[in-house]
């Protein structure tokens, strides 16, 4: 489900940004503060810290035993085979993660936040990759200047390093999404994601004349579990106005041409059921949908 961020009517500094779905509801997204991101990338860095630890321990048992077997082992293949190992646990920790459906690492998951696409579309790949990949350039290349003070690197450069770190750190300060660098260029942000639960009682309230509905199994498959979460919250709110919006839409969406027996109420209420029941059986079997992009 593709969306498109609209002017907010909330004050320009309260965090909130509404993005407009295809069926007309408004998608209320509250933007991650800096310290969130802060804290956020520390839990990760204690992660990324203890993994490297243990991958420091195997690398020194695997010369150990190496030298033990074969007499003689260079202290120089093992650093290269140490720094190999650094770089892509501290790079494709993040991709892997932000990669998931739920578009966040065990930091930002503990904190409730998550990657999203600023223009609302689905966040891809490349822009999960080029988002990371600045990471290197904003805090790892700096910081090895910092920490290069005992290998007779000059003071200037430590003096560059150091406020260079400081550019890349506040950056997200001084700019209304809290974006960093990598954000800027993968076209993201960092939002709250406050876990939802869907409550059974909207399947049980539904109105009796729309339980009469049938849809078939390609009309169910037209959406995901995004949207069904959408739909969750149309017809929690009521609004005539939108439900008749987006029961307009989902009849155009999936071909619907039978007589208009029904009020958009209830056919909404029978469709919300029909696609639940579909999501949560093809669940069982491993197949989990998670927008109307995923494949059926």
């Amino acid at each position: 489900m593709t969306a498109g961020p609209t002017t907010s009517a909330r004050l320009p500094d309260d965090g909130w940004r509404e993005f407009v779905t295809p069926e007309g509801i408004d998608l209320h997204l509250k933007v991650a503060t800096y310290g969130e991101r802060c804290a956020a990338f520390v839990i990760d860095g204690f992660i990324v810290l203890g993994v490297l630890i243990a991958m420091t321990l195997l690398v020194l048992l695997a010369a150990w035993r190496i030298a033990g077997v074969a007499g003689d082992f260079s202290g120089d293949a093992a650093t290269v085979i140490w720094l190999l190992g650094f770089f892509l646990l501290r790079n494709f920790y993040f991709i892997a993660f932000e990669m998931r459906p739920g578009a966040a690492t065990p930091g930002k998951r503990a904190l409730g936040l998550r990657v999203v696409a600023r223009d609302g579309g689905r966040l891809t790949a490349n822009a999960v990759f080029a988002r990371n990949a600045m990471r290197e350039l904003e805090v790892f290349l700096p910081a090895s200047f910092l920490f290069a003070s005992g290998m007779g690197v000059d003071a200037g450069l430590i003096a560059l390093g150091a406020v260079w770190s400081s550019v890349f750190v506040l950056f997200p300060l001084f700019n209304h999404d809290r974006l960093r660098l990598g954000d800027l260029a993968a076209g993201t942000m960092v939002v709250k994601a406050p876990r939802r639960v869907l409550r059974p009682d909207l399947v049980q309230a539904a109105p009796a004349p729309g339980r009469g509905l049938i849809f078939t199994e390609a009309e169910l498959d037209a959406y995901g579990v995004k949207e069904l979460h959408v739909l969750e919250n149309v017809l929690r709110k009521a609004d005539r106005r939108v439900v008749a919006e987006v029961a307009a839409r989902i009849r155009v969406k999936i071909g619907w041409n039978a007589p208009l027996e029904f009020s958009d109420s209830a056919f909404l209420s029978a469709y919300y059921s029909g696609l639940r029941a579909r999501l949560e059986s093809r669940l069982l079997f491993g197949h989990r949908r998670v927008d109307k992009f995923d494949r059926p």
